[in-house]
């Protein structure tokens, strides 16, 4: 089973199972290494950035994300 058939199943859950699914999810990365982590978040960032670079996102101008911050504050 590949990572998209998981997801697909997973979201079938309830949220109180998602929730629980995520926190032994979450709890399983805490064995990392900090090597491994910085690894992690660069890949991460190098998929952003590609994201951005092949216009599947659109980037935010940082006020915007903060008035609609504020407003969610309300």
């Amino acid at each position: 089973m590949n990572i998209e058939a998981i997801s697909r199943e997973a979201l079938h859950l309830s949220a109180r199972d998602r929730a629980a699914l995520a926190e032994q999810l979450l709890s399983s990365l805490d064995t990392l290494t900090e090597p491994e982590i910085e690894q992690l978040w660069f890949a991460e960032a190098a998929r952003r950035a590609q994201d951005l670079n092949q216009g599947r996102v659109q980037r935010i101008p940082a006020e915007q994300v903060r008035q609609e911050a504020q407003a969610l504050l309300r």
